[in-house]
C-alpha cells in the first residue's frame, strides 16, 4: 500500500518533469481565459502544503513568508517568475517533500488548527491535512495539464 508521501513524491516529480520540458517562456505564459501559468500553479502547490502542514500545526515553515504570500490562494501571477526562480521551486519540491515526510515519521505534528477548505473538506488533524494536500495539487496538476496545451 502507498503512503501519503509516495502518492505526493509521484504528483511532484510530475512536476519537475513539466518544469524541466518547458522553456521560462511557456513557464510564465498566461493563456487567454486564464488567470494563472505553469509556475504560479507549481509555486501555489508548494505555498499551500506549507500552510495546510506546517502552519495549521502551529509550526515553522521550511519556505519564506515571502514566497507563500506570492503563491498563496487568490494571488495570481504579478510579473514574469525568472530562472532562479523556477530553479528555487524545482529544489523546493523535493526538499519540501522530504522535510515534510522527515518531521511527519518523526512525531512534529502534535497540534492541529481545524481548517474547512473553500471545497468544504474540514481538515481537522495533520493526516487529513496531508491527504487533502494530494487531492489540491492533483487538481492544480490538471490545470497544469490544460495550460501546457495552451503554451
Amino acid at each position: 500500500m502507498s503512503s501519503v508521501f509516495d502518492v505526493q513524491k509521484t504528483i511532484r516529480e510530475i512536476l519537475l518533469k513539466i518544469l524541466d520540458s518547458h522553456s521560462l517562456e511557456e513557464l510564465n505564459k498566461v493563456p487567454d481565459g486564464f488567470n494563472n501559468n505553469i509556475i504560479w500553479n507549481i509555486g501555489h502547490c508548494i505555498s499551500s502544503q506549507q500552510v495546510l502542514v506546517y502552519k495549521l500545526s502551529g509550526l515553522p515553515t521550511i519556505v519564506s513568508e515571502e514566497f507563500i504570500a506570492k503563491y498563496r490562494k487568490g494571488t495570481k501571477p504579478e510579473g514574469d517568475v525568472s530562472q532562479a526562480e523556477v530553479e528555487e521551486i524545482k529544489t523546493l519540491l523535493s526538499t519540501t517533500l522530504e522535510k515534510t515526510k522527515n518531521d511527519f515519521e518523526s512525531g512534529l505534528f502534535v497540534d492541529y488548527h481545524e481548517y474547512t477548505t473553500s471545497l468544504g473538506f474540514t481538515l481537522s488533524h495533520v493526516q487529513g491535512a496531508l491527504d487533502f494536500n494530494n487531492y489540491h495539487e492533483g487538481l492544480h496538476t490538471g490545470v497544469i495539464m490544460a495550460l501546457r496545451k495552451l503554451v
